[in-house]
């Protein structure tokens, strides 16, 4: 019988790898596939990065709320009773803020009718505003300006009973010069000293400097809710806006965040239906005349939550 024999192939064809009938092939798809995977990581992470981004909130251990009645917010329930000769409200856009902020501690010094000189020096009763400044503190809001420009005595001064009244600004401008431009000039540079000040006091901190509303649409709307002729609506706005360039200028120059509160509040003035306004006029029902109410102070909070 006939023996079968295996003849093993020899050892280096059994080494030698198989060639690829198309050569380069296999190499590029090895390079498209690491491509591919690459870009896949990358749309990966980018997506990962915009809903960290998006969900990310601040950190913040110490917020100290400066300024006057329009950061107060006078007459909107419920009233903070730590200090009523401020007429402050637990409502107003500190404490709204500060309820978005995690593990954050709110000290709310912000008085009505506090200017400029109130922040270093006592109002009545109440210690300088700057006494809550402290170098851990992290987070400062600050509206200020207004009561040293005289801006709601200057307002209030426009009222008209008549249609056919003197205009204020007629008043104002006599002579050649603009009294409400320089109250609104003289104002400008103490706002200045106070960021500086704040700065020096808290180094670290991130500063947050409001302007003010927008009070009144272009031409007013002579009632009686805002007895003010057309020509004076206009004359007391471009005081306000003359302001808050002013504000802006100075937050610029010392390192602090503007926060605009007239674009946004355009709409929302005293003109507005009592569901839109964020600026209550004469007859307010739900704030201190010529203020901003609850919905004003919500919508303040959330501006100045998305610059942070």
């Amino acid at each position: 019988m006939m023996k079968r024999f295996f003849v093993a192939p020899a050892a280096s064809s059994l080494s030698r790898p198989r060639r690829n009938k198309w050569p380069g092939v296999a190499d590029g798809r090895r390079r498209v596939g690491t491509v591919l995977a690459a870009v896949a990581l990358l749309v990966l992470s980018m997506g990962s990065g915009l809903r960290v981004a998006d969900a990310a909130t601040p950190t913040f251990k110490r917020y100290v709320a400066l300024g006057d009645s329009f950061a107060a917010g006078p007459l909107i329930s419920p009233v903070d009773t730590s200090n009523v000769a401020c007429t402050r409200s637990k409502a107003n856009y500190a404490n709204d803020q500060a309820a978005t902020l995690d593990g954050v501690t709110l000290v709310d010094v912000t008085c009505s009718g506090a200017t400029t000189d109130n922040l270093t020096g006592p109002q009545a009763a109440t210690p300088p505003q700057f006494d809550a400044l402290t170098a851990d503190t992290d987070l400062v809001t600050v509206t200020i300006g207004g009561n040293d420009a005289g801006l709601i005595n200057i307002a209030i001064g426009c009222f008209n009973v008549s249609r056919f009244g003197q205009s204020c600004k007629s008043r104002m401008t006599a002579g050649g010069v603009d009294q409400l431009a320089a109250a609104v000039d003289g104002a400008i540079p103490k706002v200045g000293n106070a960021l500086a000040e704040i700065r020096r006091r808290s180094p670290q901190a991130r500063v947050m400097v409001t302007g003010y509303g927008t009070y009144l649409q272009p031409g007013g709307c002579y009632s009686a809710n805002a007895p003010v002729l057309a020509v004076d609506a206009d004359y007391v706005q471009s005081g306000v806006n003359r302001l808050n360039a002013g504000i802006r200028a100075q937050a610029n120059l010392h390192g602090a965040t503007y926060v605009d509160l007239a674009g946004p509040g355009v709409g929302h003035d005293v003109c507005a239906p009592a569901n839109r306004r964020w600026i209550e006029g004469v007859l307010a029902r739900q704030a201190a005349p010529l203020h901003p109410n609850a919905a004003g102070m919500a919508a303040f909070s959330r501006l100045i939550g998305a610059q942070l």
